[in-house]
C-alpha cells in the first residue's frame, strides 16, 4: 500500500498520485460474487438526494459479507482484490467447506492466512471477527454492527478504525474515528484490526476527468448562480450572499448547523464527535 506520483508530463500529472496496488494480488473479480448494478445519480424515487452525481465509469458491484454469519468455520485467504465501489480494499475468502465470500480486508492480511468467525471465543487474531465481549480492552476493531446480527454498519472506511473502552453490563463501550464515544450491545460484533489501505486519503486526483471517471460532477457557487436557482444568487457583478447565514440550495441553514435529529440512539451517545468551528453565523 502507497501513493506513487509520475514524471509531469502534462500539468495535470504534475500534482496527481495514484494508489501502487502492491498488495492487490488478483486483478479480475470472483464472477460468482459480482453483480451488474445501475447507477441512479444521486437519486432516491427519482428525486436528487445527493447533488452533483452521475456519470462515471462503469463497475461491477461486489457481494461483500458484512455480517460473516458462517461461525467457526475456517477459511483461508485466497487473494487481495481491488474494488471500484470503495477505497478498502477486499478479501477473496474460501472456506474449508468450498463456499467462497468476500470481505473488507484488513491491514497486514496477507494470502494464505486462516481467519475465523465466532460467536464465542476465539483466537485474537487480525482478521478474526468476534462479539465485542470477547475482545480485549484497548484493541483496534472495524465493522462494527450497532445491532445484533444485521451485519457491519460503521467503521468501513479505507484505513479506519475505532479503539473499544471497555465492556461493562450488557454493554461496550467504543470510541470511533470521529472521536464519538458510544456504546454498543456487547454481543454486537466486530473484526479485528484496522480496514486496509490507509493511504486512500493521501490521493490527489489532479484533474477534473479523474474525478468525472469516479462518478463526481462539478460543484457550482451559490452566489454565481441565478436568484430563482439558489439562495445566494443574483446582484450585478460580484456580492457577498446577502444574507444572515449561508444557506442550502432548498434554503435550509448551512455550515456549522446541527443535522442530527432526535434520535432513539442518542441515549448511546457518551461524547459528541468533535465539532468544527461555526462559520458565517452566530453560535
Amino acid at each position: 500500500m502507497g501513493v506513487k506520483r509520475y514524471k509531469p508530463t502534462t500539468a495535470g500529472r504534475r500534482i496527481s498520485s495514484v494508489s501502487t496496488f502492491e498488495e492487490v494480488t488478483k486483478t479480475k473479480p470472483e464472477k460468482s460474487l459480482t453483480i451488474s448494478g445501475k447507477n441512479f445519480a444521486g437519486r432516491t424515487k427519482g428525486k436528487i438526494t445527493v447533488r452533483h452525481r452521475g456519470g462515471g465509469a462503469k463497475k461491477k458491484i461486489r457481494v461483500i459479507d458484512f455480517k460473516r454469519t458462517k461461525f467457526n468455520v475456517p477459511a483461508k485467504v485466497a487473494a487481495i482484490e481491488y474494488d471500484p465501489n470503495r477505497g478498502a480494499r477486499l478479501a477473496l475468502l474460501y472456506y474449508i467447506d468450498g463456499e467462497k465470500r468476500y470481505i473488507i480486508a484488513p491491514l497486514g492480511l496477507n494470502v494464505g492466512e486462516t481467519i475465523i468467525s465466532s460467536a464465542e471465543k476465539a483466537e485474537i487474531k487480525t482478521g478474526n471477527h468476534l462479539q465485542l465481549q470477547f475482545i480485549p480492552i484497548g484493541m483496534s476493531i472495524f465493522n462494527i454492527e450497532l445491532q445484533p446480527g444485521k451485519g457491519g454498519q460503521i467503521v468501513r472506511g479505507a484505513g479506519t478504525f475505532a479503539q473499544l473502552m471497555a465492556v461493562e453490563g450488557a454493554y461496550a463501550t467504543v470510541k470511533l474515528p470521529s472521536g464519538e464515544v458510544r456504546q454498543v450491545l456487547k454481543t454486537c460484533m466486530a473484526t479485528i484490526g484496522q480496514a486496509s489501505n490507509p493511504d486512500q486519503r493521501l490521493i490527489r486526483w489532479g484533474k477534473a476527468g479523474r474525478t468525472r471517471h469516479r462518478g463526481i460532477r462539478p460543484t457550482v457557487r451559490g452566489k454565481a448562480m441565478n436568484p430563482v436557482d439558489h439562495p445566494h444568487g443574483g446582484g450585478e457583478g460580484r456580492n457577498p450572499i446577502g444574507l444572515k447565514r449561508p444557506k442550502t440550495p432548498t434554503g435550509k441553514p448551512a455550515l456549522g448547523v446541527k443535522t442530527r435529529k432526535k434520535k432513539g440512539s442518542d441515549k448511546f451517545i457518551i461524547k459528541r464527535r468533535k465539532q468544527g468551528r461555526f462559520i458565517g453565523g452566530a453560535k
